[in-house]
């Protein structure tokens, strides 16, 4: 309607009124262009930074190529510190990986998979090594069709903010055209000049099309981009930044997002004579600093606060068994000189409790208190040892691990509340 309006200030020659218009509309064309492509060329950026490259068995070699010249059924290798660049089979090659999942679940917790079990696209690897197949690249990948239903929805569905534009333009435009049907209906009754009733039709156009909105919308939602921008918050759209002011309701996942993403412990629970100190040192020894495990990473920070690091170097290791979904449960020897070597584990607290007969465990209590930590929602490891001489392991006791709320949570919770704004955590 804006643009009839200037087809009839040109021609009824009111070039005044028609750079008027046509600076309006080139000012909402530049700015809405201008501040899409800075969103545009930062998601670029982030995709180059995703950019993988795949060990691929090719012509009976395994060479480096980038991920996006996979097809179905080319033979892959991946390893610890991998993005597994589309969604393949495990064939073997290794016992089990861990993978991390969370870009797909929001789990912050790697998963175990074995040969025979299927891994998929942008997750990454956290333990171990295997050869597997290429069952699905690009949008047939299970990442890429979650993604490719996000992208249809967008280009299938006008916004909120656009639909309320839409009507309100559409009202305007019916009215105007009522009117100036009128207008010309009269102007012929009455014989006037055709360049008169061109003019009041004009006058009348541009009285009731709001001609500046555009422009001020977009300016004003170019302005609210750049602020988000400043927060490290990308805008691809302008018009989302109104549909996210104009929720009602905020669905949340909770790990990464309401929580820290980052494992810690709670108060433990000891067995018999052991204190705190014993436990942790003896789940350090069950475990794998240079891993950098998610599990373990906050044994290892305990270790530190409570200067018990130094403690590690008076044992030498000689064998470790790392985690398998098998056994549930890691596994390292340690020579003790003189004596017996010093064989200590840790894993699932019932797979521990089961290896442990020392004469002064409760068994029952140990798996109440598992049931207890459970219920309270944390993921517990149950750490043991004996001597190489023993026939079964001495329970020292269970860690309970939780993934903490952020410090800002419950402020932005309530802030969300107060605005009107219902929340709802959606649990991985």
């Amino acid at each position: 309607m804006i643009e009839v309006a200037a087809i009839l200030s040109a021609s009824v020659k009111r070039w005044e009124d028609f750079t008027i218009i046509m600076v309006m509309l080139l000012v909402n064309a530049f700015v809405d262009f201008y501040q899409e492509s800075k969103a545009l060329n930062a998601i670029a950026v982030l995709k180059q930074k995703l950019a993988l490259k795949s060990l691929v068995k090719r012509d009976g070699q395994w060479q480096q190529l980038p991920a996006a010249e996979l097809v179905p059924c080319d033979i892959i290798k991946v390893k610890i510190g991998d993005i597994i660049p589309a969604d393949i089979k495990l064939l073997g090659g290794g016992d089990f990986l861990q993978i991390d999942q969370s870009a797909l679940t929001g789990e912050s917790l790697p998963v175990d998979r074995e040969a025979g079990q299927e891994a998929y696209a942008n997750t990454v690897v956290k333990q171990g090594e295997m050869v597997a197949i290429v069952t699905g690249t690009g949008l047939n990948t299970y990442f890429g069709k979650t993604v490719g239903l996000v992208a249809r929805a967008q280009m299938e569905g006008r916004s909120h903010f656009k639909r309320m534009v839409i009507k309100v333009g559409n009202f305007l435009i019916l009215l105007t055209l009522a009117m100036i049907a009128i207008i010309i209906y009269l102007g012929i009754q009455r014989h006037e000049p055709l360049t008169e009733v061109l003019i009041f039709s004009l006058v009348l156009t541009i009285s009731a099309i709001p001609v500046a909105m555009p422009a001020v919308l977009t300016v004003t939602m170019a302005i609210g981009a750049t602020a988000l921008a400043k927060k490290q918050a990308i805008v691809s759209r302008l018009d989302a930044i109104e549909e996210l002011a104009g929720m009602d309701i905020l669905c949340s996942d909770k790990t990464g997002t309401l929580t820290q993403n980052r494992m810690s412990v709670a108060p433990a629970y000891v067995a018999g004579d052991f204190g705190e100190d014993d436990l942790f040192l003896y789940a350090a020894l069950a475990s794998r600093e240079e891993n950098q495990d998610p599990i373990e990473q906050p044994i290892f920070e305990i270790l530190n606060r409570r200067g018990l690091q130094g403690m590690l170097s008076h044992y030498t290791l000689k064998k470790f068994v790392p985690f398998d979904p098998v056994s549930k449960r890691t596994e390292a020897t340690f020579s003790s000189g003189n004596g017996p070597d010093l064989i200590v584990t840790k894993g699932a607290p019932q797979v521990i409790i089961d290896l442990c007969h020392n004469r002064d465990m409760d068994k029952q209590a140990a798996f109440a208190q598992v049931n207890t930590f459970a219920q309270r929602g944390f993921r517990t490891l149950g750490v043991a040892f004996r001597t190489a001489d023993a026939d079964t392991f001495t329970f020292v006791g269970l860690i309970p691990l939780f993934d903490p709320p952020r410090k800002d949570s419950k402020r932005t919770i309530a802030e969300a509340k107060a605005k009107g704004v219902g929340s709802k955590n959606l649990r991985s």
